[in-house]
């Protein structure tokens, strides 16, 4: 059984959702982004999703946008993620670690090269954000070469027809969007998201996990009764760049995440 099945399978049996942190490498430097990995991790993350800032982050709303914007300044890049990538694997080898980026960089560094240096050290997939189903191949193929998970996303404007054909072959799990437009806290709709969640679940063969707009406990809780896994990234980025210094943020982002491990936990 390869890692994200057995984190999803656990996960079942302990009746929880499995719970999905987004971190925006190389924020506020790569010191203190493998810093903060390694705090959510400790407080009850199961997968981390290694955000690769890129300079042109349409999926992303003003924090990550913003954190991204830093990251980049500070001379963040691919091959020095991919560095502390395999640092944290082999500290954290229960963890599931999914590498979250746009295309323009992937074929900057070669698919396939990029393929081959994952499963070398030790990582477990891609999200690639812009990749549409039509153009889903070139990644694929290196992807199940290298026993990788080429995560898919689906949205509340996906029809049910072409999410059908995404989740077909989807891999690891399905990332399903919470609302249409970019990443960043909000007020949610618990009763439409639940629809469109189980009607996923309904035609998927791989476990379905939510993200964008999750920001607390109580979110994540309503959202964990029916979802595989809650995915959270704004929340952690913003406290991140909160007042205090980093130590303190670092705390303040350890109780969240804390919270949220605590809250993915369904009621009897």
């Amino acid at each position: 059984m390869d890692k994200l099945k057995k984190i999803f399978s656990q996960c079942r049996q302990e009746n929880r959702a499995a719970l999905i942190i987004f971190c925006s490498c190389g924020y506020p430097d790569m010191e203190s982004s493998e810093r903060a990995i390694e705090t959510a991790i400790k407080a009850g993350a199961d997968i981390i999703e290694l955000g690769v800032p890129f300079s042109d982050p349409m999926a992303d709303g003003s924090v990550i946008r913003k954190a991204s914007e830093i990251a980049i300044s500070k001379g963040t890049n691919l091959p020095k993620i991919l560095d502390m990538a395999e640092r944290l694997a082999i500290r954290f080898p229960e963890t599931g670690f999914i590498l979250f980026s746009y295309m323009n960089i992937l074929y900057h560094y070669g698919l396939t090269k990029l393929c081959g240096k994952l499963k070398k050290i030790g990582l477990d997939g891609i999200l690639a954000v812009d990749l549409p189903l039509e153009e889903k191949a070139e990644l694929a193929q290196p992807c199940k070469e290298n026993g990788l998970h080429l995560v898919a996303l689906v949205s509340p404007a996906t029809p049910l027809e072409r999410a059908r054909k995404i989740m077909a072959d989807a891999s690891g799990f399905v990332y399903s969007v919470n609302v249409c437009g970019v990443t960043g806290v909000r007020d949610l709709h618990p009763e439409e998201i639940s629809q469109h969640l189980a009607v996923l679940k309904e035609n998927s063969a791989v476990p379905i996990a939510a993200g964008f707009g999750i920001n607390d406990g109580q979110a994540a809780q309503r959202l964990s009764r029916i979802a595989d896994g809650v995915i959270v990234g704004s929340a952690f980025i913003k406290i991140l760049s909160g007042a205090g210094d980093f130590s303190q943020r670092l705390e303040a982002a350890r109780e969240l995440i804390t919270d949220l491990a605590k809250n993915v936990r369904r009621q009897p």
